[in-house]
């Protein structure tokens, strides 16, 4: 069994050496990750028909009381448990703000985004924030060692396709419990939860909570593997999420058999290679944002068409 052990692996080792580059992997990762932060977004822009920009301040929340935590000591891990739970008190003062205070949606969004700037601030107290010397989710000794000949980006791999998968699963689980369905109904047909005596502000509540919790908690694992924290670092990410999803679906509708989820992280890894394949050719990293931002509007406009073409 040992022999056997030892032949698989020096297999595996010749074939990711030769077959996934590090830019190959490098993409992948990056995919996997933003697409945590996609399964977030899909909720509320999605399922809830909410332009949560809050997600822009969640983002980097999870950045900062990550790195804070790791360099006092705290377990890794445990980092990721608890900014997914101040994820969701995010998600819920957002959602408070909407329901319970009667502002709207878009603006409720961009009131916690402001807020956050500055409590993030605080929390790592200045706007850029090392953590080279600690111990990460990617450095702990998860794995045979022997495997580590694969290389980092490999290991990293299977860490994040590992938490891709929980995320992925734990997610459509709870999509197919009560309040899973009442959550999508919500978003379909809000006047169905009122007739079923469900509080459709406290179902959006609930939703707003798990989106901000998985943005947060993906900002936890980048803040990870960069070993840096950036105040900046969150801007952009509903628009990069959006344009995941819409991906995604896109693919969704070619490839039936797919589940939402699935195509959203495939989407996810699908815009990172359209964007490192942009930059290989030519495009300055400096407009990124701005090409990203044009080419969302144009996906939305033609989605608006489209529906319009369907509805006459």
């Amino acid at each position: 069994m040992y022999i056997i052990y030892n032949i698989v692996v020096m297999f595996f080792e010749t074939l990711i050496h030769n077959m996934f580059s590090g830019l190959f992997l490098g993409i992948v990762n990056e995919g996997l990750l933003y697409g945590i932060v996609s399964l977030g977004v899909y909720i509320t822009y999605k399922i809830l028909d909410f332009p949560d920009m809050s997600v822009d301040g969640s983002f980097p929340l999870g950045m900062s009381i990550t790195a804070v935590l790791l360099l006092n000591g705290l377990n890794p891990f445990l980092a990721l448990c608890i900014s997914f739970l101040v994820g969701c008190l995010v998600g819920i003062i957002t959602g408070v703000i909407h329901v319970k205070l009667g502002v709207r949606d878009l603006l409720s969004g961009i009131l916690v985004m402001t807020a956050l700037y500055s409590i993030n601030l605080r929390i790592a107290g200045r706007p850029n924030l090392p953590i080279n010397k600690v111990k990460t989710i990617f450095s702990v000794d998860v794995i045979d060692p022997r495997l580590m000949t694969l290389g980092r980006e490999f290991v990293k791999f299977v860490i994040l396709l590992l938490i891709v998968i929980i995320c992925k699963l734990l997610l459509d689980y709870y999509l197919k419990t009560k309040n899973g369905y009442l959550l999508r109904s919500v978003g379909d047909n809000e006047t169905l939860v009122t007739s079923l005596a469900k509080d459709k502000g406290n179902i959006k509540i609930i939703g707003l909570a798990i989106a901000n919790g998985f943005v947060a908690f993906a900002g936890s694992i980048f803040v990870q593997d960069r070993r840096f924290f950036d105040i900046s670092a969150g801007t952009g990410t509903l628009v990069i999420a959006v344009a995941n999803v819409i991906i995604g679906m896109q693919i969704m509708k070619r490839f039936k058999f797919l589940k939402t989820t699935t195509a959203v992280i495939i989407g996810s890894i699908v815009y990172r290679a359209c964007i490192s394949i942009a930059i290989d050719r030519g495009l300055d990293p400096r407009d990124l944002r701005l090409i990203t931002s044009i080419l969302l509007l144009i996906i939305l406009m033609l989605n608006i068409k489209n529906k319009r073409a369907v509805k006459k």
